[in-house]
């Protein structure tokens, strides 16, 4: 290996026209009792870069010696330590990126449990990155620190905890089957045809010209560049960072000499005096970009920023690239099909549901026969799935007609759920809420929709006019309390105006000495006054004394604030008056007994008040419990008796506002009691576990099509 890398350093050294003898490095050394000594003796001979070693420690001691006498360190190995180093050029991906890119992964595939297998301890440095907040709520992670001679029992123990999903960082000789980088480079028939699901990251693509020019290379040189090539002449990742370090170091050199000439190092480590054009072709190497063996080349302050992966998938074939990750953009996946366990297998399974609105519905054409008399939401949702991973289904009505619950005497479940356990079918298609009773006995993919328990009632009926409707904005007490204010203001009016001389007057002003004088606020006037003043009318009649005066401007503002807050009231009574309902939350409706209220039998509702600790809904538990007719066969009966009157259905919010917007009639009570997801039921156990991993990506990915759909039929 030391002579190929020397050929094609000398090589590139000469395509730049830079001299030979100003380069140099130290080979990977394993071996920890190496002479520390060594790396000295190299600085004394006047190099101008040092690449590797491998080991850590080592490392760490050549990288002190090249920080302090300013000489690029060019390196290819996992760094662990997350500080920025002054003259480091690592092409090794740091452990951040290649933990960014196996989360990615797990978030693509959907995984709810992962177990962490890792061997060292300083694999956990690499690894740290899938716990990095923010972490999925639903996502459980495990580490589990393995050997050769433990590896079986870990294994027993992972799979008695139903975890499924493995991400694996050991020796290639004790695990190579499970190697991130060097997957391909080993023999994988024992595992192409028993189902294991085995999926890799790669740097290095042999249908690259680069790559394939290489190996041409590399097999001149046979049998020395066995120990870089595998037996199917595909490059390790290795040897290919080595390649591309020398590389860099090539270009960065025919970049420096192009402005400037390079001067010997001439330094020791006795003497500890920095080499004066070392940061300068540190500089110029920091700056490179071309395309190597492991893709593009490109660094940020000695780190590599440009990094890419192929994603791998083992199929019955060969390895096959499926997708690729980029520190740019992420995770970008070409086929999905294949991570599925029925992706290229001609199966039929058997699709057990229920009928309801809106989700599985019969088709008004009796005339249709098999999967095509069914409509709805799911089964849409189905068809989609079955596009996505490639299977038949057969779809058929669940015999009793009910989603599932268990008996509390027998300890039996019924509907649904008993269809699953049965193994009557492989899958359960219908809104079917993910609950722990269920999840204990069956599996569910991730949930297709969100929702929660609401309260459906029907709106109270408009009051029956009345004759006297107008008077109920304001209390019965109100209006005695206008009317006496009436009649103690209009007889006040009428003995204040007698008494003073200003209201009196002659009726005939052309004879002043005819001595009859007349007050036009008789008690007849008076009244007449008051009662045109309070409705906001005209009026001939204009108090002329001061007392009369103070008495209308008290009873004109009254009758102001009195007409106002009157429009105010009528105005909102007859906006409220169909909203106004006798309950307004679960509490108002617990605390009643006029009212009945039920669920749907056998449903998960009627397993939530029945397993319920809260106190609130203990007692409506024991209320539906006392009368079993409260309890329905299916949400039409519920909604129908709803809207017969006294009666509250407590059903799942999807379902109910599906019911809401098509009747006015209807409405929601309170916010939702709780919080669940629709789920697909698969059977639990061994042959669930891939499948309904695998569906669970399927169903995020159907949900956005199906969406898709729905907006565009809505533009049209």
């Amino acid at each position: 290996m030391l002579f190929l890398i020397t050929r094609y350093l000398f090589k590139l050294s000469k395509c730049t026209q830079s001299g030979q003898k100003n380069i140099s490095y130290i080979s990977r050394r394993l071996n920890r009792s190496i002479d520390v000594d060594f790396p000295c003796l190299q600085v004394s001979s006047g190099v101008n870069a040092i690449f590797g070693p491998q080991d850590p420690l080592l490392g760490s001691h050549v990288q002190s010696l090249c920080d302090a006498l300013d000489i690029p360190h060019i390196e290819s190995r996992v760094d662990m330590e997350p500080e920025m180093k002054e003259f480091s050029i690592n092409l090794h991906p740091s452990p951040k990126i290649v933990g960014s890119a196996i989360r990615d992964l797990i978030h693509y595939l959907n995984w709810t449990k992962v177990a962490i297998l890792y061997e060292e301890d300083m694999s956990l440095i690499s690894l740290q990155e899938l716990i990095r907040p923010p972490v999925p709520r639903d996502l459980q992670v495990i580490f589990r620190k393995t050997s050769v001679d433990t590896f079986r029992d870990t294994l027993k123990d992972i799979r008695s905890r139903g975890i499924f999903s493995l991400v694996v960082d050991t020796r290639p000789q004790n695990l190579p089957h499970l190697l991130q980088a060097d997957l391909e480079t080993y023999n994988l028939e024992d595992f192409k045809y028993n189902f294991v699901n085995m999926t890799s990251f790669r740097m290095t693509d042999n249908d690259q010209y680069l790559v394939r020019q290489a190996l041409k290379d590399m097999e001149k040189f046979q049998p020395v560049g066995q120990h870089i090539l595998n037996r199917t002449n595909i490059i390790k990742v290795k040897p290919a960072l080595m390649f591309d370090s020398v590389y860099a170091l090539a270009e960065g050199l025919h970049s420096l000499q192009q402005g400037m000439d390079l001067r010997p190092a001439n330094v020791s480590c006795e003497e500890e005096v920095p080499w004066t054009d070392g940061s300068s072709l540190f500089n110029y190497i920091n700056s490179v970009e071309f395309s190597g063996l492991t893709g593009k080349v490109q660094f940020k302050e000695g780190r590599r920023s440009s990094v890419k992966f192929d994603l791998l998938k083992l199929r019955e074939n060969s390895l096959e690239k499926v997708g690729e990750w980029t520190a740019a953009s992420g995770l970008n996946i070409t086929n999905h099909t294949v991570f599925h366990e029925f992706g290229t297998t001609n199966i039929t399974l058997k699709v057990t549901t229920i009928e309801s609105m809106p989700y599985v519905m019969l088709k008004a054409d009796r005339n249709l026969t098999g999967n095509d008399r069914f409509e709805g939401f799911c089964i849409d949702l189905l068809k989609t799935i079955a596009d996505l991973i490639g299977f038949s289904y057969e779809l058929y009505i669940v015999p009793d007609k009910k989603f599932g619950a268990e008996n509390t005497t027998t300890g039996e479940w019924n509907g649904l759920v008993r269809e699953i356990i049965d193994k009557n079918a492989d899958l359960a298609m219908a809104p079917m809420t993910i609950n722990y009773a269920r999840e204990s006995v069956i599996d569910f993919t991730k949930p297709f929709m969100n929702l929660g328990i609401g309260i459906l009632f029907k709106l109270p009926k408009n009051m029956p006019s009345r004759l006297f409707s107008f008077m109920s904005p304001l209390a019965v007490d109100i209006w005695l309390y206008v009317l006496a204010a009436y009649a103690l203001v209009s007889c006040c009016m009428f003995i204040v105006a007698r008494f003073s001389p200003y209201e009196w007057q002659n009726p005939h002003p052309c004879v002043s000495d005819s001595g009859v004088m007349e007050n036009q606020f008789s008690l007849a006037n008076s009244f007449w006054f008051t009662i045109v003043t309070l409705m906001h009318q005209g009026c001939d009649l204009n108090p002329k004394a001061t007392s009369t005066r103070i008495i209308g401007a008290m009873w004109w503002f009254f009758t102001l604030i009195m007409i106002s807050s009157y429009t105010a009231n009528l105005a909102a009574f007859l906006t409220v008056e169909r909203m106004i309902t006798p309950i307004e939350s679960v509490e108002d409706l617990a605390e009643q007994n006029k009212i009945a209220y039920g669920t749907l039998e056998g449903g998960s509702t009627m397993t939530f008040f029945r397993d319920s600790k809260i106190e609130t809904y203990q007692k409506m538990w024991r209320f539906m419990e006392n009368r079993p007719s409260v309890f329905v066969s299916d949400y039409e009966e519920g909604v129908k008796r709803v809207l017969e009157g006294n009666y509250a259905f407590l059903m799942e919010s999807t379902v109910l506002d599906y019911n809401v917007q098509r009747d006015c009639n209807l409405t929601q009570v309170g916010g939702l009691l709780d919080s669940k997801g629709y789920g697909i039921a698969t059977p639990m156990g061994k042959y669930s576990s891939p499948f309904s991993s695998g569906h669970s990506e399927a169903v995020s990915v159907s949900k956005g099509h199906l969406f898709h759909q729905e907006i565009q039929s809505q533009r049209v």
